[in-house]
């Protein structure tokens, strides 16, 4: 196995698996953070006996992100939400965790502390997720500021709750909506999704060699952008499901989502209208997924895999054009 330790916190999570399996091929000793380890168990498996431990951690106890940090060599900060409320608040997360990890790392004596972000994260967006996201950038930047921030876009697989949830929604609805200011630009916004695998090996990558990476903000987007339109016929293409797009002002939008708000895990909330209104592309100025030796792969290249689960039954996917 290789030396040292690394500590992921949140490493059950759909990038989480990716990158506990890219490190366990390598030999790394892993230790898996999160706040129900029973959901982590079946990681287990994906090292050598003794290669992948479990602690139970909250992000929001001092102790126990203590005791998850302990020994450490390097730390992989995971946790995010996407919804806000309770005590699972933006603020509590992505802010004052992520800066508890980063300052706990910093007092015991961790090498490497990568922290992932997300593109559009902005300590002055009127998105509370894109804000908070910010905020936590500025507090692990004051605590650890050699930590390597990591921006992915919108993140696709074949677990994801991208592709996915926009398939299941084909599957039963017969309109697919696109926002705009208006009907004109209605689905006009851009987004460069990365494939899991990628930012994983990216992650894989920073680990393996932290002197290359050490204080850069990495930004990882595919090698393709898309409009929101062109997001819904991928969809509509890969599901066989043939589905009006329409267009939805982002107001009318905006009554739909205030209640749709309230629910446990809603479609869509008003503060990620805000998110649709802003391009989710990589910055090209700013290092990526070349820079750390990654290729990356193309949502046609995966995607019409794992969304056959969404076509009706005997209908063969269609081919790609040459």
């Amino acid at each position: 196995m290789a030396e040292g330790l690394v500590t992921i916190i949140g490493g059950s999570g759909f990038l989480g698996r990716h990158i506990v399996r890219a490190l366990a091929r390598s030999g790394t000793r892993i230790r898996i953070a999160v706040r129900h380890t029973e959901k982590a168990r079946v990681l287990q498996p994906m090292g050598d006996v003794g290669q992948i431990m479990l602690v139970q951690t909250n992000i929001r106890n001092e102790d126990s992100v203590r005791a998850a940090l302990r020994g450490a060599d390097t730390v992989i900060n995971l946790v995010g939400v996407l919804y806000n409320g309770g005590a699972q608040s933006f603020d509590a997360v992505h802010v004052e965790g992520a800066g508890r990890v980063a300052r706990l790392s910093a007092t015991m004596g961790v090498k490497t502390l990568v922290h992932v972000s997300a593109i559009g994260a902005d300590a002055e967006s009127r998105s509370r997720y894109a804000r908070s996201k910010g905020e936590g950038e500025a507090a692990v930047r004051t605590a650890f500021p050699a930590a390597v921030i990591v921006r992915p876009s919108v993140v696709f697989g074949p677990d994801d709750d991208f592709f996915n949830r926009f398939g299941a929604m084909a599957r039963i609805a017969p309109v697919l909506p696109v926002f705009g200011n208006n009907l004109a630009d209605a689905g006009s916004t851009r987004v460069q999704p990365v494939y899991v695998g990628d930012v994983a090996a990216a992650v894989a990558a920073i680990v393996e060699t932290p002197e290359n990476a050490r204080g850069q903000t990495f930004e990882l987007g595919g090698p393709q952008t898309y409009t929101w339109r062109q997001i819904m016929e991928i969809v509509c293409d890969t599901t066989g499901r043939r589905r009006l797009i329409v267009p939805v002002p982002y107001a009318v939008a905006g009554i739909g989502a205030f209640f749709a708000q309230q629910l446990p895990s809603p479609m869509l909330t008003r503060d990620q209208l805000l998110l649709l209104q802003m391009d989710n592309v990589a910055d090209p100025a700013k290092p990526g997924l070349a820079a750390l030796g990654v290729t990356p792969t193309a949502v046609e290249g995966v995607v019409p895999g794992y969304m056959q689960r969404y076509r009706r039954m005997g209908l063969a996917p269609k081919k790609a054009e040459a």
